[in-house]
């Protein structure tokens, strides 16, 4: 995943939204947002079938959890586990504080680096392992932030320059209604390396979309709308929350 969109306003109807576009090679497969994983069924998200983990993963406890590559950092390496699991890791946790200190605790070494954000109703925090040690946490103050390859809201970063200030422009969605949000996240417009929707470049591109929010109440489903490849020319579609799967709302 290259881009995510943290929105969070403790104590609001939706206290959290979240909306991330993965881009990776086109042609690794993945899986839709299901529960996958038997050794944990609390928790759902989309399946990278070659490494078994996720980008993106929403427990029923109410903590998410994103990673994305670092700069220079796409792909496997020999001798390093998938980042993939480090979301698993994070939402087996009560609350997003707890999930980003049991990331924090597991060796970065093990991992290529990586960003994440680690979220809950009451706050996010981002954290950034190098490949060595253990990784940072940082608290994120309320509102909106943008994080790609490197620190979060990084205007030289030119999709965040160009961005983060259309998202804080917009008005803050309300889910079902996510609003502008839905036409940003699929803007391929020039110039080019700007884009939050990446074309397809040498078998690289931007191959599916989310926006997930968290309602104040634990006792309401969250909303997640899922593009099932680019979101430009895959419609948006509602995720239904159930116990034992995951279905695309009717």
């Amino acid at each position: 995943m290259c881009t995510v969109i943290v929105s969070t306003t403790p104590g609001d109807q939706w206290p959290l939204l979240i909306a991330a576009n993965r881009d990776e090679r086109l042609e690794r497969p993945w899986e839709g947002p299901g529960r996958h994983w038997p050794d944990h069924p609390h928790v759902m998200g989309p399946r990278d079938v070659p490494g078994g983990g996720t980008w993106l993963a929403v427990s029923d406890g109410g903590v998410i959890a994103a990673v994305l590559n670092r700069v220079g950092s796409l792909g496997p390496a020999p001798g390093k586990r998938s980042r993939g699991e480090l979301p698993l890791i994070a939402v087996a946790e009560a609350t997003a504080q707890q999930a980003a200190q049991a990331v924090a605790a597991t060796d970065a070494g093990r991992y290529r680096s990586y960003n994440m954000i680690i979220a809950d109703r009451h706050g996010a925090f981002y954290l950034c392992g190098l490949g060595y040690g253990h990784a940072e946490i940082t608290p994120l103050e309320p509102g909106l932030h943008m994080v790609a390859t490197a620190a979060p809201d990084d205007m030289t970063i030119p999709r965040i320059g160009r961005h983060l200030p259309r998202f804080q422009a917009a008005a803050r969605p309300a889910p079902p209604d996510w609003g502008s949000w839905t036409a940003l996240l699929s803007d391929r417009s020039l110039p080019a390396g700007s884009e939050l929707n990446i074309p397809p470049r040498s078998g690289f591109g931007t191959s599916n979309s989310s926006m997930v929010g968290l309602p104040g109440s634990a006792d309401q489903p969250p909303s997640w709308m899922f593009a099932a490849g680019p979101p430009d020319r895959v419609p948006f579609e509602a995720i239904s929350f159930v116990a034992d799967r995951v279905a695309v709302a009717s």
